[in-house]
């Protein structure tokens, strides 16, 4: 029995390409940075997002971590969305590894008011104060939505005339990039640093970027070593990523596609409420209160039919669509969940 499996893109298969490249790999020692492979993936990376360099990390954690190490020193203060990854899902990740306390600015709606990042950056002359020493954003959204590009541009221009440098996690920069009809850099082009994921949409198994200046890449690489992420032979798992960023970006739309049309079809099942507004990249929430059940029965009743989906979270269910989703999967996930709710006797609670 094939699964269908919705819980995320972080779920992806490697493809047969990349299996294979995988297991033909030129490798060396990364942490002597002999790796040709990795080097190659490097230099590739660096060049699609518009950096002058780049480094091969483990995880995006991992990236968005190693940054904010080698952007600020203990005790600083840094600025980041409310919500968001580094803040909600890293496991206070900033205060154990860099040493700092975050400052949270409202996200709502997909948009930053940048009048806000500028008003919760700390005054230098006051003792009381930490200082400020960095601004987080996050393109694409948790929520499925993906920042407007003014927003981007004008909470940069706010952090530079601070002299605060800017990192953006880009989990899914493409997914964003995608989702606006631009290439990548014109979202890059406003960041000091970025993070971006080589797994999820992309596919590849394990690994993510960092991107930023020479001379930030070589304290980054710094970082690395020093939070275990040298990993020696990485050329078989750098080689998945080259094909990751060269043959993967391009079809992230099909994923979108099909978010957008599992949105439609859920729609038309009596009590269930589709977030439409959230539908930016390859992301679907919704709700499912007015059937009189809830996401904790739904998950187990899917499981029995082979289909995977988390738990609901803050009354909302996430189904995500991926490289190994298509149509046909959505149309028998949309049936088995009208054959579960028939199976409950579900009328809808008005």
């Amino acid at each position: 029995m094939k699964w269908i499996d919705l819980r995320s893109d972080t779920v992806t298969m490697p493809t047969d390409e990349m299996r294979k490249a995988m297991a033909n790999a030129l490798v060396g020692d990364d942490v002597y940075e002999d790796d040709p492979t990795v080097n190659k993936l490097e230099e590739l990376a660096a060049k699609v997002v518009g950096k002058e360099a780049a480094l091969f990390v483990p995880s995006g954690t991992f990236g968005n971590q190693v940054c904010i190490f080698s952007h600020t020193l203990r005790g600083d203060e840094i600025l980041i969305g409310d919500p968001s990854h580094i803040l909600i899902d890293e496991v206070g990740a900033l205060s154990v590894i860099a040493g700092v306390q975050s400052r949270t600015y409202d996200v709502s709606n997909g948009r930053i008011d940048p009048e806000e990042v500028r008003g919760k950056i700390r005054a230098e002359d006051d003792i009381h104060f930490p200082r400020t020493g960095l601004v987080c954003m996050e393109d694409a959204l948790a929520d499925g939505r993906v920042l407007k590009q003014e927003d981007i541009k004008a909470v940069y221009e706010v952090a530079k005339e601070y002299g605060l440098p800017v990192h953006v996690d880009g989990a899914r920069i493409f997914n964003a990039a995608t989702s606006l009809g631009i290439d990548v850099k014109e979202i890059t082009q406003y960041c000091d640093s970025v993070m971006f994921c080589l797994s999820k949409g992309l596919c590849a198994p394990v690994g993510s970027m960092v991107a930023g200046t020479k001379e930030f890449i070589t304290t980054a690489r710094k970082g690395r070593k020093l939070m275990g992420g040298g990993l020696r032979q990485a050329g078989i798992l750098a080689a998945a990523g080259i094909i990751a960023l060269e043959n993967m970006t391009g079809r992230l739309k099909e994923d979108h596609d099909n978010a957008n049309y599992m949105a439609k079809e859920l729609s038309k099942i009596d009590g269930i409420d589709v977030l439409m507004d959230n539908l930016d990249i390859d992301m679907v929430y919704f709700d499912m209160k007015k059937t009189g059940h809830d996401g904790y029965e739904l998950e187990p009743e899917f499981y029995k039919k082979g289909i995977k989906i988390n738990p609901e979270e803050g009354g909302l269910i996430r189904f995500v669509t991926n490289h190994d989703v298509n149509k046909e999967d959505i149309d028998y996930m949309v049936k088995t969940f009208k054959d579960i709710l028939a199976a409950w006797d579900c009328e809808p609670v008005i």
